[in-house]
């Protein structure tokens, strides 16, 4: 009688990383990624309008340098306490200004062209989930921010639609954007058409200058 053995094959785990990087485009925070890499350079002036847990924040400062800025709106004050450590130990703090009060007010607070702004709309993720943004003030700070907004300036809004609320948010500033002038704005949506749960979807908007 034949026995057989079979060897237990050991897989590294820089080769099992380097497996999970080929799934590069699964959802909408990998393109974000991407955008912020190619339109994104140091020197920049660049807005977070919703800091939550403060990743966006750090992608920005890392990429605009200690001569860039980046100014960071959030509601919550605990927000702002948690962005504001993160920036500390990755040594982000001196090209960041982090602002507790509504992204309805950027107008109040910025008064110099911005060359890039995100919004990540919802919750605060790990916090009170009926603490959101909504379609009206969400409308209103986009609506002011395209008027900070530099030629070929680029903004991003990436908007969950799987919460209480966040689908009627999604469709008005959808309906918000489908109305501006594209002699003035390239406009485009991406969404994950084949994934469950209510994948997030992601508006970019780009400042065309008034072109024809």
């Amino acid at each position: 009688m034949e026995i057989s053995y079979r060897k237990r094959i050991e897989i590294p785990e820089s080769i099992i990383g380097e497996l999970l990087m080929k799934d590069n485009l699964n959802n909408v925070i990998s393109i974000e990624d991407i955008l912020i890499d190619k339109f994104v350079h140091s020197g920049y002036v660049c807005l977070d309008g919703t800091v939550g847990n403060g990743n966006d924040t750090i992608k920005l400062a890392q990429k605009v340098g200690k001569n860039g800025k980046v100014y960071g709106f959030d509601i919550q004050e605990i927000a702002i306490e948690i962005t504001k450590e993160k920036l500390a130990k990755a040594d982000l703090l001196l090209q960041t200004i982090l602002i507790n009060d509504s992204h309805t007010n950027v107008d109040k607070y910025i008064k110099e062209t911005l060359d890039f702004a995100i919004f990540n709309l919802g919750y605060l993720p790990g916090s009170h989930k009926e603490i959101t943004t909504t379609a009206s003030t969400t409308i209103e700070s986009i609506e002011k921010t395209l008027g900070l907004l530099k030629e070929n300036g680029i903004i991003l809004v990436i908007s969950y639609i799987g919460h209480s609320g966040g689908f009627e948010e999604y469709q008005s500033v959808q309906n918000y954007l489908s109305a501006l002038d594209q002699k003035k704005y390239n406009i485009f949506e991406a969404s994950f058409i084949n994934q469950i749960n209510n994948p997030p979807r992601l508006f970019c908007i780009e400042n065309r200058g008034g072109k024809s």
